[in-house]
Order: structure tokens, then C-alpha cells, then sequence
């Protein structure tokens, strides 16, 4: 087997289970040395257990490979500012982090508490920002001292956020900021030798336990390693001129790039609010809806 990551030193933020852990295991079968980061918590982000990321370091370590465990909340600035600073320390350097940590609360939006959106939306967006933020600080000091590494960002979106997911306003929120910060930042960081691109899952984990029935060639397609195929390509050598791409639909029916916001038909301004129904009907009809979450685009064999 061609080791696409050879050499290379890459954290995993929710590595301790569903498609976090198969982006490690899959990253250290291919040369990298791995951050197992996990905080351990429940799916709705309460408690922390260290086990799951110490259970996949073993994993790991029992076939060849190289990795330790990290419990940090991805999501406070000081731990984020730790875990990469300390991977630094323990591996010499930083190649490649993927931001996949993410917990559920799902409620439709009358019913969502405060405690419901910020939570969410701390670990998600916050939590995919504050780990980005640190190394990109590393990679920007390394370019600046001559060193500039061949170096990679994934980060966790989702077809919730990308399509609208009905019951997921606080999650969908906030993997369609995931999405945006992603090509923003994939134009600030190019110029330090910095890819960012995001991925959209769609797996069997526990994340989706009970969301509906899956069984036989669907529940195949949907088993993590076909996303961290995918991950550990973006992370290795190859996908050095890949960056600012979402990637709409991760699953073992395929990888699809989502096509984003896009100027549509227009419509002649006026002052007078009255002359304004006319124009804007015709631009409506004349502009596709937005694409829905429940519009399946693949089919099975």
C-alpha cells in the first residue's frame, strides 16, 4: 500500500468514535503520526471521558503506528491553544488538522433553549475556529522563518447546513458557518502554503443513531472509512493545489462538490416599492428554489 501521509503530523479533534476515529486510524496507516483529540462526552456534549481517544491510540499503536491521546474542549481558547502547541512539542511539527468534533441538539427552533443554540454552536463553529486559529499561527511563523510546510485544514460540515435540515437550526447554523469560514480562510491561508477545504459526511455513527432505519447496501455506504479515504487524500501530498471546496456529499455512493451561492437572474432596482412586485415575480420564477436536504441525488445499484 502507497503511504499518501508518510512523515506527516496530523490532530483529529472527536477521534474517539464514529467517522473522527476512522480519519485516525486511516491517517496512521498511512505514515502520519496522530492527535487522537476527544473530549469524551455524550452527543450532547455533557461530561468527558478520556477512553475512547486512549482506546484509539491503542488501536493505532497496535499496528505500528504512532499516536497519543488528547482531551482538550476544542472549543476554550487556551485548551485549543495546548493541544496544538503540545502536538508540536511531542512530534516536532504540524502537517494537517481536521476539525470533526461536534455534538447534537436537536429541537425545532420554538422549542430550542439558549442553552440549546449556544452549545452547539460553541462546538461546532467556535470549535473549528479556535484549533484553526492556533495552527495557522504556527504554519504563518514557520513561513515567516523560511520553514513553510506543505500544510492542510479539514474541517466538518454538513448537508443540515449546506441543504437546511428541519429540527437542526443551532447545528445547520453552524456547519453553514463552518462552510463559509472555510472558503474565507482557504483565501487568507494560501499564500503560507495552507489548504482548507471542508467535507459533508454522511455515515452511521452514534451522532445519527435512531434518525431512521438503515440496513444492508445503504448501511455499507454509509460506513466511515469511505470519508476518511477522502480525508486522508486531502491530507497528503497530492492535494496540495485543492483548497476553498466544500464537499457537499461524503459517503461510499461518491464524494460530490457543492457549488455554493451564486448570482442569479436580476431585477431592476426602483425607489417605489410599488413598481417592485412586477420585476422581482419575474426574477423569482425565473430562479431555481434552493436544492432540499431530502432530495436524494444518488441512487443504488
Amino acid at each position: 500500500m502507497t503511504k499518501l501521509c508518510e512523515g506527516r503530523v496530523a490532530i483529529v479533534t472527536g477521534a474517539g468514535r464514529g467517522v473522527g476515529r476512522a480519519y485516525a486510524v486511516m491517517l496512521a496507516a498511512h505514515g502520519a503520526k496522530v492527535v487522537v483529540n476527544d473530549l469524551g462526552s455524550t452527543t450532547s456534549g455533557e461530561g468527558a471521558d478520556l477512553s475512547p481517544a486512549q482506546q484509539v491510540v491503542e488501536e493505532i499503536v497496535a499496528a505500528g503506528g504512532e499516536a497519543y491521546a488528547d482531551g482538550s474542549d476544542v472549543s476554550d481558547w487556551a485548551q485549543a491553544q495546548a493541544m496544538v502547541e503540545t502536538s508540536i512539542e511531542r512530534f516536532g511539527h504540524l502537517d494537517v488538522l481536521v476539525n470533526n468534533a461536534g455534538i447534537l441538539r436537536d429541537r425545532m427552533m420554538v422549542n430550542m433553549t439558549e442553552e440549546d443554540w449556544d452549545s452547539v454552536i460553541k462546538v461546532h463553529l467556535k470549535g473549528t475556529f479556535a484549533p484553526t486559529h492556533h495552527a495557522a499561527n504556527y504554519w504563518r511563523r514557520e513561513s515567516k522563518a523560511g520553514r513553510q510546510r506543505d500544510a492542510r485544514i479539514i474541517n466538518t460540515s454538513s448537508g443540515s447546513g449546506l441543504f437546511g435540515n428541519i429540527g437542526q437550526a443551532n447545528y445547520g447554523a453552524a456547519k453553514a458557518g463552518v462552510a463559509s469560514f472555510t472558503v474565507i480562510v482557504a483565501r487568507e491561508l494560501q499564500r503560507i502554503g495552507v489548504t482548507v477545504n471542508a467535507i459533508a459526511p454522511r455515515a452511521q455513527t452514534r451522532m445519527t443513531e435512531g434518525l431512521r432505519e438503515v440496513e444492508g447496501e445503504m448501511l455499507l455506504r454509509r460506513d466511515p472509512e469511505w470519508i476518511a479515504a477522502l480525508v486522508t487524500w486531502l491530507s497528503s501530498a497530492e492535494a496540495k493545489d485543492v483548497t476553498g471546496r466544500v464537499f457537499g456529499e461524503v459517503w461510499g455512493f461518491g464524494y460530490s462538490l457543492a457549488e455554493g451561492w451564486r448570482h442569479g437572474p436580476k431585477a431592476e432596482a426602483s425607489r417605489d416599492p410599488g413598481e417592485l412586485g412586477e420585476r422581482l415575480r419575474h426574477v423569482l420564477a425565473a430562479t431555481r428554489y434552493n436544492q432540499g436536504i431530502e432530495r436524494d441525488t444518488w441512487q443504488m445499484p
